[in-house]
Order: structure tokens, then C-alpha cells, then sequence
């Protein structure tokens, strides 16, 4: 799995990020009980509060996807927490079952330091600002309610700039080319992405 932007873990953060990612999954569909994290070797940076996406994906297909944007627990917390929601709460799915648990792939978004230390976000001035592979967008208007698409979304898709503001104006549910009216506020963040890898195909 390919890491398609900003780099602040370090590849063995990654890798005991996805082990907790896995033991949450395990431990909260198999025994309903969520994993405590006292067991596991925290660096200072795992500790540090960024938000987090955990993706689940069986087969190749979307299976599950929640996270946190704010800046509010320790990184390691929020993997911890977004993977069991990812498995049990994404309202698109029906919770996973045990019969699944050992055939998922996992990958963590991890987000990275935005304009204010509570947010990962950075305010877009220009469209010419945002690069496909690094940035995700987010897009909201006041009093209602936005969308937001990691950055790994327009790389799978092959999309281009203009094809990916379409998306996430599609995914907040507004009028196409909303992004640019002056009560629209658009947003980029940048996130660390990995994952574990692929199933082999039985």
C-alpha cells in the first residue's frame, strides 16, 4: 500500500497503528469488548491528538468508513475508536461479522496538521492550490451540513481537480459547482494513508 501524502509516522507507527486497528476489529465483534491500548508501545507521536479514517474493504469492495476530522484524542485512540465504529456503525453496512473479521482489510488515514492545531483543514483559496494524491476535500455551508472525501478517492478513481470538486459537492449533497459561491467554504487536508495488505484471492 502506497503512502500518497504527507509523511510523520515513522513505517513501525504505521504498523503497530494497523495492529490496533486489527485487535479493536477482533476484539469488539468477537468478544464486544473495546481494547484497551495500556498493552502497546505508544510513541509520544502516537500520542499526539490527530484525527483518523479506518477503512474496511472485503474482497476488494467498501465495507466500512468512519472517522474523526477534529484534533481531539490521541492519534492511537482515534484509530482505536474509528476502527470499531468502521466495523459496527457505518450506517451504509450492516455490522461485521465474525465470518468476516479474518477476511477484511484495514487501512488507516491518518490526518495531518491543518491551518489551527484542532483541525486538519486548510482553507482553499485557489483550485490551483489542490493536488490530486495529496490533498482530500472538505465543503460545507453554514447551517447545513458538509461532505468530505479522502485524498486516496481521487487517485482510485482517476479523477481530475475539476472532477473531484464535482464529487465532493455530489457528496454533500449541493448543486454541482457549489464549491464556488461565496457562501460555500472548501477545505483540503492531507492524511497519511496505509494499509494492510491485500487478501490473496482464494
Amino acid at each position: 500500500m502506497l503512502d500518497r501524502s504527507e509523511h510523520y509516522l515513522t513505517p513501525d507507527e504505521e504498523q503497530l497503528l494497523l495492529r490496533i486497528a486489527r485487535d479493536a476489529v477482533e476484539r469488539w465483534v468477537l468478544d464486544g469488548t473495546q481494547l484497551e491500548l495500556d498493552a502497546y508501545p505508544l510513541t509520544s507521536t502516537l500520542r499526539e491528538h490527530h484525527g483518523a479514517f479506518v477503512t474496511l474493504r472485503l474482497h476488494g469492495q467498501l465495507r466500512g468508513c468512519i472517522g474523526h476530522t477534529t484534533n481531539l484524542e490521541p492519534l492511537a485512540l482515534s484509530v482505536r475508536d474509528n476502527a470499531i465504529n468502521a466495523s459496527s456503525r457505518d450506517p451504509r453496512f450492516p455490522p461485521l461479522s465474525a465470518e468476516e473479521v479474518p477476511e477484511v482489510e484495514i487501512e488507516v488515514s491518518a490526518l495531518t496538521p491543518g491551518d489551527t492545531p484542532d483541525t486538519p483543514f486548510k482553507r482553499v483559496q485557489d483550485i490551483d492550490e489542490i493536488q490530486i494524491g495529496r490533498d482530500g476535500l472538505y465543503i460545507e455551508r453554514l447551517d447545513q451540513r458538509g461532505g468530505l472525501l479522502l485524498p486516496q478517492v481521487a487517485t482510485d478513481h482517476g479523477w481530475t481537480v475539476g472532477q473531484f470538486l464535482s464529487a465532493v459537492c455530489m457528496k454533500a449533497g449541493y448543486p454541482d459547482g457549489a464549491w464556488a459561491e461565496p457562501t460555500t467554504r472548501l477545505y483540503r487536508f492531507s492524511a497519511q494513508v496505509f494499509g494492510e495488505p491485500p487478501k490473496p484471492i482464494a
